[in-house]
């Protein structure tokens, strides 16, 4: 069985490797630990071993583990799948809910913002985009990501946009699919006046273009856990 520490300091120093190949600070890029289908016990083990940001595809197992782990102390939880409007209610009763990755369309955050809105609170999201036109892939594509940032920042002021997400392609070379998410960021940031400044692109497959691209956060999971049951 894998050593969850073992395995999260391995990732550590490929991280700060990719880093430093890159011309960047060792710290420049956040790790969320993608624990689905993984138990309780292993992300234990990893926030023993200092992670504190976990990532979920799904809102009910979301749901679940956050009770189940309730007891630990400054656990952070990122949504990282897609977001059905019906799963908003359950998904904002989370504790320690820090992020969602997949805002993709205005219907979603006009949802996200009525229930946020009765709750009086405000969440951090992220703009998914399909930079790959991929039909297996879920995300706003990338010419309709302006239309819908502005749609956010007029309409719905609960919600604050941090940033970006995409999936590297499933076949071909990720690199060019990062870099023009990160143009695309510069661009919106520019048109938006927003700050945006996270950008969650890289997964255990391709971290290194990722970083060299200019991630901010990579979402690993299979490199931290060991495969999934």
């Amino acid at each position: 069985m894998s050593d969850v520490r073992d395995d999260l300091a391995a990732v550590r120093a490929r991280l700060a490797a990719a880093c430093a190949a890159a011309g960047r600070p060792a710290d420049a890029v956040a790790l969320v630990a993608v624990s689905k289908r993984h138990p309780e016990h292993a992300i234990r083990a990893a926030f023993a071993a200092g992670q504190r940001a976990f990532g979920e595809n799904r809102v009910q197992e979301l749901v679940s583990k956050a009770a189940a782990l309730a007891d630990l102390g400054g656990i952070e939880w990122h949504l990282i799948g897609s977001l059905q409007t019906n799963k908003v209610r359950d998904l904002l009763r989370v504790p320690g809910l820090a992020l969602v990755h997949s805002l993709d369309r205005a219907r979603l955050a006009d949802e996200l913002q009525r229930e946020l809105e009765r709750l009086q609170r405000q969440l951090d999201v992220l703009l998914q985009v399909n930079a790959t036109a991929e039909d297996q892939k879920h995300g706003c594509p990338v010419e309709q990501a302006a239309a819908l940032l502005q749609h956010t920042q007029e309409r719905c002021p609960a919600l604050r946009v941090r940033g970006l997400m995409a999936m590297g392609p499933l076949e071909g070379e990720p690199r060019p699919v990062f870099e023009r998410v990160a143009a695309l960021c510069s661009e919106l940031r520019r048109s938006s006046g927003l700050p945006l400044a996270t950008l969650s692109l890289g997964m255990s497959g391709d971290v290194e273009d990722a970083v060299a691209a200019g991630s901010t956060m990579v979402r690993l999971g299979t490199a931290v856990f060991g495969p999934r049951p």
